[in-house]
């Protein structure tokens, strides 16, 4: 009997736990704003942390070496709804910005069936997977989409909150140097 108290009272402690901890990292809400985005996640103005990712088609992608080129670096899931309402136009700016923009869409579950989602939507720009969710901890994202806009120095000009529409990608990279 004092063995099951004892569980008990174990059990209870950890969920405890668990509610604290979940609550410490309460997601952004879509509609966030730009300045409420900031408060989580890197800072606008920090130098983007390097990375290197094999791509859905089995390139390597190294943020280094897109030094001196405007990227847009998006953070998405296939299970995601906002994240699945904005690759259309991320694919429709893919095509407008040619070489002027590289977008990297960086996949945090890649045990997911993530060709057959590509496939489907006919995306056709770099999909790196983040195997390891290093790459998703490095920019400390919390929620997603999450978009980061590096300039051409390799700094973060900007970042978004939620499904961007053409417009909002097209400011956001026209505003970088």
């Amino acid at each position: 009997m004092v063995k099951k108290v004892i569980a008990v009272v174990v059990l209870i402690a950890l969920l405890g736990v668990a509610i604290v901890q979940a609550m410490d990292k309460k997601a952004e809400p879509e509609n966030v704003s730009q300045e409420a985005a900031n408060m989580g996640g890197l800072k606008v103005g920090a130098t983007a942390p390097d990375f290197e990712l094999k791509t859905l088609a089995g390139d390597t992608v190294k943020l280094s070496d897109l030094k001196g080129k405007k990227v847009m670096l998006n953070f998405w899931a296939t299970w995601c709804p906002p994240c699945k309402a904005e690759m259309p136009a991320m694919e429709e700016f893919h095509k407008e910005a040619g070489d002027d923009v590289v977008i990297l869409a960086i996949n945090i579950d890649p045990h997911l069936d993530v060709k057959a989602f590509i496939d489907e939507n006919r995306i056709t720009f770099p999909i790196p997977l983040d195997e390891e969710d290093k790459v998703n901890e490095m920019y400390q994202v919390l929620s997603i989409p999450t978009t980061y806009f590096i300039d051409t120095n390799g700094n973060i000009g900007n970042k978004y909150v939620g499904a961007m529409n053409l417009d909002a990608m097209k400011q956001y990279t026209k505003d970088l140097k």
